[in-house]
């Protein structure tokens, strides 16, 4: 792995300590106003938390993000929420996915039969194929702003 690959794939894991802490908030709120709406249980929408958790902090040491600039500190600010909710897209993608794929062949994956599990493994491969590029793509743009001042 090169130093470039290295810092990509802690970008990645930036962005995903943001869904982490932009999940707790979002856990708390619908817990607040739990109803039974039939939703795929997210919530109403994603929430973008910029306060970051320990992890993250330790994450902009180690990227040397914690020395930008204003135009890069908001540049980070804007790619972190674009991504939690881009994230809060794809889980409910995935949640949607599954809903509508179980209502029409159940619950049980040990019944299905095998061009059936198939369709279900692609189809979850191919939304964690979409999820993964983003992320990268999302990640790549987070380190495009890294000006030190």
């Amino acid at each position: 792995m090169t130093p470039h690959d290295d810092r990509l794939a802690l970008a990645e894991t930036f962005l995903r300590e943001a869904v982490y802490r932009a999940r707790e908030r979002q856990s708390a709120v619908a817990a607040l106003h739990a109803s039974a709406t039939g939703n795929c249980g997210l919530g109403e929408r994603a929430v973008a938390v910029l306060d970051l958790s320990p992890r993250a902090r330790e994450i902009l040491a180690e990227l040397g993000s914690g020395d930008l600039d204003a135009d890069g500190a908001r540049a980070w600010q804007e790619v972190m929420s674009g991504w939690v909710e881009r994230q809060d897209a794809f889980d409910r993608k995935r949640n949607h996915f599954l809903k509508d794929f179980r209502t029409r062949h159940g619950f049980d994956r040990t019944r299905y039969a095998p061009g059936v599990l198939a369709e279900f493994e692609a189809g979850l491969d191919r939304i964690g194929a979409e999820e993964d590029a983003a992320r990268r793509e999302a990640a790549r743009r987070l380190l495009a702003p890294a000006r030190p001042v």
